[in-house]
């Protein structure tokens, strides 16, 4: 049932995905931005894609990630100046999220490391290829989601 090159996948992916965080790494201390690891990108990208304050509980589900895990990537990049929380006018129990000057500052780079880390990582690869890896991609995360 299982092959050497089949067996090999989650070891594949472990190491695409320490070689992709070396990149981000990289690219953030060369840019001078400190305080911030890979994690905290898909943070930024729901605060970049929506433009204004974010309920933390759509950021939760824009990440994927669980919901104390998000709270302290919040506060770390919080603490560093990136963003900012407020409570709701609307409902008092509703922490929004908005993006401080220093993380609107950084959008620029943010897309900059982006489009090199995607560069990176579909390389060469026709557009056929990209969607089939993504659709294998959801199929095998919805197996432990499921």
């Amino acid at each position: 049932m299982f092959n050497k090159r089949t067996a090999s996948a989650l070891s594949r992916i472990s190491r695409i995905r320490s070689q992709a965080n070396a990149i981000i790494e990289a690219e953030l201390s060369a840019r001078g931005m400190s305080g911030l690891v890979p994690a905290h990108g898909s943070v930024l990208a729901c605060l970049y894609a929506n433009q204004g304050p974010v309920p933390m509980k759509s950021i939760v589900e824009f990440t994927g990630r669980a919901k104390s895990t998000v709270t302290v990537m919040i506060r770390t990049l919080e603490k560093h100046g990136y963003i900012s929380r407020v409570r709701s006018t609307d409902d008092g129990r509703v922490t929004l999220v908005a993006l401080a000057p220093r993380g609107v500052e950084i959008q620029k780079d943010f897309d900059e490391i982006s489009t090199q880390l995607l560069s990176t990582f579909y390389g060469i690869m026709p557009a056929e290829q990209r969607a089939l890896l993504i659709d294998l991609l959801e199929q095998v995360e919805s197996n432990f989601t499921n």
